[in-house]
C-alpha cells in the first residue's frame, strides 16, 4: 500500500468542519455525498472509472494514530473533542458506485458515500485524490488502446510521475487495456505483466554497439528487445541481427520520424531474414501519435509521459458534494456550480443489439427499468465493511465490453458530444 497513510490525506478544512459539527451536534446527521463530474475534459467523449479498488482498501485502513492526532491537536487543527473522535475513527457507513472499468459522463453519480456527516466529509480529499488521478489516466490510456487498433501497448511513464502515482498509473493503464508495464512495483502489487529493455546508457557504457548487444543477449537470450537508435538506426538493426540472429524477438526505436523509420526498419529486418522480429516504438507517444502510425509496420507502442499525465487532462474534474441530509435533498445553487439534490440511481439504456443509447439518472427514486437497461451502481462497502470486488482483470474486461457497447462515434479522438446522452429524470 501507499507509503503515505490514508488518514494523512485529510485536508485541513475537512477537520475544521468535523470540529465544528461535533461541537454543534450535527456531526452524526445521516448524509449522502456523491462524486460526479460536471463536464468531461475538452475533446473527450467519455470518462473511465478507475481507482475504486484502491480506494476501498484505503478507506478500510483509514485510521488516525496517536502521533497524528497529537500533531493535529498541537497545531490547533482540531480541538479536544475532535481529537478524541479522530482517535476512535472507523468508517461505519456505506459506499456504492459505478464499477471499475465503467464509462461515465457529465453528471454520472460514479460514487455515493453515506453515513454520519463527519465520518463521510473526512474522506473527501482521499476520495477525490484517488479517483481524479486514476480516472484521468484510465481515460487517456483507453483512448490510446483504441488508437492502437489491437496492437500491444506498454506503460513506461514511471519517471514522469511521483513514485506512488507511477504505481497507480500503471494499474489504471492496465485496466484500460495496456498489456504490460515497466513498473515492477505495480507488477508485484497488482500482478500486472512487466516488460522492458535496456536504455541508451547501456549501449554507451560499452566500447561499441555490438558488444552491448552481445552482453544483453548473453544474459537474457534472444527473447529480448534491443534498443537500436543510440547511433545509426539502420546500422543498429544490422548489428542486432548479426549478434542475435534472425530469431531476435524485437527491436525498439525511440526517436526520429517513426512512420518513415518503421517502414524502413521492417524492410531492412525482412531483408536480413528477421521476418518475425517485432518493431517496438516509443518516444512521447500519445493517442494522436499512435493513431498516426496505424498504417505502419509497428507491433507495439511504448507510452510514458502522456499516459501518466492523462494526455493533457491530468485530472478527471470530479467533485464530492453533499446531496442529502437525513433524507432531505440539499442543493448548491452557485452559478455554474449548481447541484441536483437527493441520492441518485443510474441505469445505462441499450438497444436489443447491445449498443448503449442513453444514461438515465433518477434523483430520489427508482428508474422506470426497460428490458435492456443495466443498473450501474453496486455496493463496495456496507456498514463499514468492504464487500468482494471484481479482480483487476475482470474490471479490464468490463471496460473492453463497455467500449464495444457505445456508438462508434464515441470512440473518435476528435472533440464532440459525449458518446451517449445523459438524461436526469425530475424527482416525482
Amino acid at each position: 500500500m501507499s507509503t503515505l497513510r490514508p488518514a494523512l490525506l485529510t485536508d485541513h478544512y475537512e477537520l475544521t468542519m468535523v470540529s465544528a459539527a461535533l461541537r454543534d451536534g450535527t456531526a452524526h446527521r445521516r448524509c449522502v455525498f456523491e462524486v460526479f463530474s460536471r463536464r468531461l475534459p475538452a475533446g473527450r467523449r467519455y470518462g473511465v472509472v478507475a481507482g475504486t479498488g484502491r480506494l476501498v482498501d484505503m478507506i478500510r485502513e483509514f485510521r488516525f494514530d496517536a502521533e497524528e492526532v497529537d500533531f493535529l491537536r498541537r497545531t490547533g487543527v482540531v480541538d479536544g473533542p475532535a481529537a478524541e473522535w479522530l482517535t476512535n475513527y472507523r468508517f461505519t457507513g456505506d459506499v456504492e458506485g459505478y464499477a471499475e472499468g465503467e464509462l461515465f459522463f457529465p453528471g454520472s453519480p460514479i460514487l455515493t458515500v453515506s453515513g454520519g456527516f463527519a465520518e463521510c466529509v473526512v474522506l473527501e480529499t482521499l476520495v477525490l485524490s484517488v479517483l481524479n488521478h486514476d480516472c484521468a489516466v484510465a481515460a487517456a490510456a483507453a483512448r490510446m488502446v483504441t488508437a492502437a487498433r489491437g496492437r500491444a501497448l506498454i506503460e513506461m511513464g514511471s519517471r514522469r510521475a511521483h513514485e506512488e502515482a507511477a504505481v497507480a498509473a500503471a494499474r489504471a493503464a492496465y485496466l484500460a487495456g495496456f498489456r504490460f508495464t515497466s513498473n515492477l512495483a505495480a507488477g508485484q502489487r497488482y500482478g500486472i505483466p512487466t516488460a522492458g529493455t535496456a536504455a541508451h546508457a547501456f549501449t554507451l557504457l560499452h566500447d561499441d554497439e555490438k558488444t552491448a548487444f552481445a552482453s544483453q543477449v548473453a544474459t537474457l537470450g534472444k527473447d529480448t528487445t534491443l534498443l537500436v537508435d543510440t547511433y545509426d538506426i539502420s546500422q543498429g538493426i544490422r548489428n542486432a541481427i548479426e549478434v542475435a540472429g534472425p530469431e531476435l524477438r524485437a527491436v525498439r526505436i525511440d526517436s526520429g520520424d517513426l512512420a518513415v523509420i518503421a517502414q524502413q526498419s521492417r524492410e531492412l529486418l525482412d531483408s536480413l531474414g528477421a521476418t518475425e522480429t517485432k518493431i517496438i516504438v516509443s518516444g512521447d507517444l500519445d493517442e494522436y501519435a499512435i493513431a498516426s502510425l496505424a498504417a505502419e509496420p509497428v507491433d507495439m507502442y511504448g507510452a510514458g509521459t502522456a499516459v501518466v499525465t492523462g494526455s493533457g487532462a491530468p485530472t478527471a474534474g470530479l467533485v464530492y458534494k453533499l446531496v442529502e441530509v437525513e433524507g432531505r435533498p440539499v442543493v448548491k445553487r452557485s452559478e455554474h456550480k449548481a447541484t441536483i439534490g437527493g441520492r441518485k440511481v443510474a441505469v445505462r439504456r441499450h438497444k436489443p443489439t447491445g449498443t448503449a443509447t442513453e444514461e438515465v439518472i433518477v434523483p430520489q427514486g427508482v428508474p422506470d427499468r426497460q428490458a435492456n437497461d443495466r443498473l450501474l451502481q453496486r455496493s463496495f462497502v456496507v456498514d463499514g465493511e468492504p464487500v468482494a470486488l471484481p479482480t483487476l482483470d475482470q474490471s479490464r474486461e468490463h471496460l473492453r465490453e463497455c467500449l464495444i457497447s457505445i456508438p462508434w462515434e464515441g470512440l473518435k479522438l476528435s472533440g464532440g458530444d459525449p458518446a451517449i446522452p445523459v438524461t436526469v429524470v425530475p424527482a416525482s
